[in-house]
């Protein structure tokens, strides 16, 4: 390891955020905000296996290339759908844990760097009254424990705040291992926190990660935040920030089951925002550096699943995983879901109620409570209402019915 202890701010900064890519979390332009869509950045796959075998060296891939600089400034769209300039970046890039698949992992051969509390809040501060940037989302390698870690990153979002008077976006990562009190001190001073959880249950973490304990260090600390946004009054900002969740796809064997079930669980139990989807690339130095790449489109179909569970009144029972336990990789998973009990009975649009509704492809909350609210004045009988009313009539058509006539001749028409 090489540490680096003279540097300046913005050379430490071109180091620490050189591996933030490995975050997608608040990116714009990734598959997760148009779940629905041919693939993450409408690619075909051919364009995302291109994309993919002219990075082999790389030590990081971002399929939808945000722009950003030396700096780790990325393009992100922040809750409520803003979008910022969001400096993405690390207290330090020291860590103790030995974790199989991380760049910054201990005893790996890299110029290292490290921020003292105060000089980050100072760093960021100068950057933002530049309008260099308009949030911040702050990690950390592992140094000293994940609880004296913790400490560190909430003392300098205390400073940021109260010293520095930023009131912007902020994103604060939570420790493995942290505590209840520090949890609830990041969620004071933060708009969004997050753990991530990397593997769906211990079996696959240990694998990955064999220093990490799932239920201990990594899911108590999402359940405390659970417990906090339920039981305790929000601070001055009026609300709690949400939190979040990541998962390494396609490193150790798991399946699509196995993410997925925990991914149900965090949502539907724990209240979770989102869950972000890392597909695997192999790092130059690891113990899987040798290991292939997931496919890209693995990663796109766990975010249009998640958000069938989030958004859509889906239960995990009713995604279409096949034998093996994966979604397959050539069918939207809502389409697939359809084709097995929609074809043969199919969804009248006049009558369903909103959760029938959100099950028929191109139709999503939006589109649905627009119907809703179209047909408390007059029938939808052609294919034309559903367009005019913000629905993909083509994804639609073949699972419903308009005034008791099935309308697949009229999209010859349109």
């Amino acid at each position: 390891m090489r540490s680096v202890a003279s540097l300046d701010s913005t050379a430490k900064l071109e180091l620490l955020s050189s591996q933030m890519t490995l975050e997608p979390a608040e990116e714009a332009g990734q598959a997760a905000l148009n779940p629905h869509a041919t693939a993450p950045c409408g690619h075909s796959p051919a364009d995302l296996q291109r994309t993919y075998a002219s990075v082999q060296e790389r030590e990081a891939v971002s399929l939808s290339q945000p722009k950003k600089n030396a700096l780790g400034l990325h393009d992100a769209v922040v809750p409520g759908g803003q979008r910022i300039r969001l400096l993405k970046t690390l207290l330090t890039s020291a860590c103790e844990r030995d974790c199989y698949y991380c760049p910054f992992r201990k005893g790996r051969d890299f110029r290292r760097a490290t921020f003292k509390p105060d000089e980050m809040a100072s760093t960021f501060a100068q950057l933002h009254s530049a309008n260099v940037t308009e949030g911040f989302f702050l990690s950390s390698g592992i140094a000293g424990g994940g609880i004296k870690t913790q400490d560190r990153l909430i003392d300098t979002a205390s400073i940021l705040r109260r010293k520095h008077d930023y009131r912007g976006y902020l994103h604060l990562k939570l420790m493995p291992g942290s505590q209840r009190d520090q949890v609830l001190a990041a969620m004071t001073l933060s708009d969004r926190v997050s753990v991530n959880l990397e593997a769906p249950n211990q079996n696959r973490l240990t694998m990955l990660a064999p220093h990490k304990t799932f239920l201990d260090e990594l899911l108590q600390p999402l359940k405390w935040a659970s417990e906090i946004r339920k039981t305790l009054p929000p601070p001055r900002s009026g609300r709690w920030p949400s939190f979040v969740t990541q998962f390494v796809v396609g490193a150790v064997g798991e399946s699509d089951v196995e993410i997925l079930q925990t991914t149900s669980y965090l949502t539907k139990e724990l209240g979770l925002a989102r869950a972000y989807f890392s597909a695997f690339h192999p790092v130059r130095d690891t113990p899987l550096e040798n290991q292939s790449p997931e496919d890209p489109w693995r990663e796109h179909r766990l975010y249009q699943a998640s958000f069938l569970l989030r958004d859509y009144g889906f239960e995990f029972e009713d995604l279409p995983f096949n034998a093996n336990g994966h979604l397959p990789l050539h069918t939207d998973p809502k389409v697939g879901w359809a084709a097995l009990n929609l074809r043969e009975t199919p969804v009248e649009l006049n009558k369903a109620d909103r959760r029938a509704l959100l099950k028929v492809p191109g139709i999503g909350p939006k589109g649905a409570d627009a119907l809703i609210e179209a047909r408390k004045t007059h029938a939808i009988r052609e294919i034309k209402q559903l367009t005019q009313l913000g629905i993909s009539a083509a994804r639609a058509v073949e699972f419903i019915v308009l005034d008791g006539k099935r309308p697949a001749r009229q999209l010859a028409l349109l």
